[in-house]
């Protein structure tokens, strides 16, 4: 994914900022990009508007399955062994 390599930090805190602003920000608010970084705050407005388009990037790419899937543990369950998937999590 291009968000770690191409973008200023960002901490988990700005990130959730960022998700809120961008919710109460959409495409029709005029001047959304200033908006959302005086939510975020630290942010210029083509900070958070880099950000939002890597992060478009990025969902793109994983809906045209350009992303791996991550390789998660398996659990030793008796004689079988089972990965996440195997199990009932509702």
């Amino acid at each position: 994914m291009a968000s770690s390599s191409m973008s200023s930090s960002w901490t988990s805190k700005q990130n959730k900022m960022f998700e809120r602003a961008l919710a109460v920000y959409d495409k029709d608010t005029p001047d959304r990009w200033q908006n959302v970084a005086k939510a975020v705050g630290s942010k210029s407005a083509e900070e958070v508007k880099r950000h939002y388009d890597i992060l478009v990037e990025d969902i793109e790419n994983i809906e045209q399955d350009l992303v791996p899937l991550p390789k998660y543990k398996t659990i030793d369950v008796g004689s079988k062994s089972r990965g996440i998937n195997d199990f009932d999590l509702r």
